[in-house]
């Protein structure tokens, strides 16, 4: 079945087929046609199958057909509410994108950004939101953003808003929305918390929808592991960046100090790799990620919570720097490759001490990650031969001051006797 085929406003047609979509994914397929009834929709699908489209296609046509046939405007009509800023902005691009032909206009509510150009927006007339939850409320709270009219509600990776302990603030505006709508949860994992919650929000009657329930991860990414030092994992990163100088890569670490530490090590080398995390000015992470989507910058070095919303093509490694404290969010990681029809490659370092991550991430799996053997001269080898020598130089000065220092007090202790 082709999009032509199903009864979309031409308008949108003319959306889809310019961003090249043709036939519609699994999610899509069994996902739009409920849409399109009104009905509300508890989604589960892998990252990288078109879940975004999913619930944005049949949106943008509701709400086009709706505004043709009313009289005057009307106010937000579509929420639709995210974890993060970046995928705030990737997901109202995608509306924006689609719906380009359309009457629709969406705006993007994120921030660490000024807020008056927001409220402009909004007061010029807006059809669909996409917001994250910490602005979302402020501006309502202010009176700039009402959503007593909105008609469907849309949650977009749920299991990570629960992760990031945005409960309440769905719970308080589940409260301000009328009672009758449509709700659309979306979300790459599932368990008893998600259930819970996505229960209480969507009716009775909800279509359940789950694709590929037993593999949780795309079968366009090939998994490996490397067994590595965590102090050593530089050496292997360099190695990894320096053999593949045109690949584009995803590096994710567990922090934002540990992002900032790879970042500077790389750049040690010579190697360009900017870290993306959530203390950095939202202005910075746009240009990142426009640099990073455009080709112009090839490596980035990103924590969990900054890389949600990272849905650039052509990313062909995902690297595990560190390995993550939650299995799920080893699906989410790896999900920024083989998105689509696209090849990709999940590659992960594990430390002695990362070796119950690892058995967790497998048990999640349900399945071992294919191991690759590094031979001892190798190992040592791809230290000796990194040109970051710089904590070598470091351990060797604080030997020295060290000396010195017992060398000061030990004159100081013969003195005084």
């Amino acid at each position: 079945m082709k999009f032509e085929d199903y009864n979309f406003h031409p308008e949108l047609i003319k959306g889809i087929l310019k961003l090249g979509l043709r036939r519609p994914t699994d999610i899509q397929y069994k996902s739009i046609p409920a849409i399109m009834r009104g009905e509300d929709v508890l989604a589960v699908a892998q990252t990288g199958t078109g879940k975004t489209a999913a619930f944005a296609i049949p949106t943008l046509h509701q709400l086009h057909v709706n505004k043709k046939r009313a009289r005057r405007p009307d106010g937000v009509k579509c929420l639709v509410m995210v974890p993060t800023h970046e995928l705030a902005l990737q997901v109202a691009e995608v509306f924006n994108d689609l719906g380009d032909n359309t009457a629709v206009k969406t705006l993007a509510i994120i921030g660490g950004v000024e807020q008056d150009t927001q409220i402009k927006s909004l007061n010029k007339g807006v059809d669909a939101v996409v917001a994250t939850p910490g602005r979302l409320f402020d501006l309502i709270s202010q009176g700039h953003l009402r959503v007593q009219r909105v008609q469907t509600l849309i949650l977009d990776e749920a299991d990570r808003m629960l992760e990031l302990g945005f409960l309440e603030d769905i719970q308080q505006l589940i409260r301000k929305l009328p009672a009758r709508r449509q709700t659309l949860f979306f979300s790459a994992t599932i368990n008893n918390r998600i259930k819970k919650l996505a229960y209480s929000l969507i009716r009775q009657n909800a279509i359940r929808i789950q694709i590929s329930p037993k593999d949780p991860v795309s079968r366009n990414v090939e998994h490996a592991i490397a067994f590595i030092e965590m102090d050593d994992k530089r050496f292997f990163l360099e190695r990894l960046l320096k053999e593949h100088p045109d690949s584009k890569m995803l590096v994710f670490v567990r922090t934002k100090v540990r992002a900032e530490r790879v970042s500077k090590a790389m750049k040690r080398v010579g190697l360009e790799a900017p870290a993306l995390h959530g203390d950095k000015e939202q202005e910075e992470r746009n240009e990142l990620l426009a640099k990073f989507k455009a080709g112009s910058l090839r490596v980035l070095v990103a924590t969990d919570v900054s890389a949600r919303g990272i849905d650039v093509p052509g990313v062909e490694y995902v690297l595990n720097y560190d390995l993550p404290e939650q299995a799920p969010n080893y699906v989410h990681r790896v999900g920024r490759t083989g998105r689509g029809n696209h090849q990709g490659k999940a590659v992960s370092f594990c430390s002695p001490d990362e070796e119950p991550l690892l058995a967790e991430i497998e048990a999640y799996l349900g399945q071992p990650i294919n191991r690759l053997d590094i031979d001892t001269g190798t190992y040592e080898n791809t230290k000796l031969l990194s040109e970051d020598q710089s904590e070598r130089l470091d351990d060797l000065l604080q030997e020295i001051e060290s000396l010195e220092e017992f060398k000061r007090k030990k004159r100081k202790s013969k003195g005084k006797h």
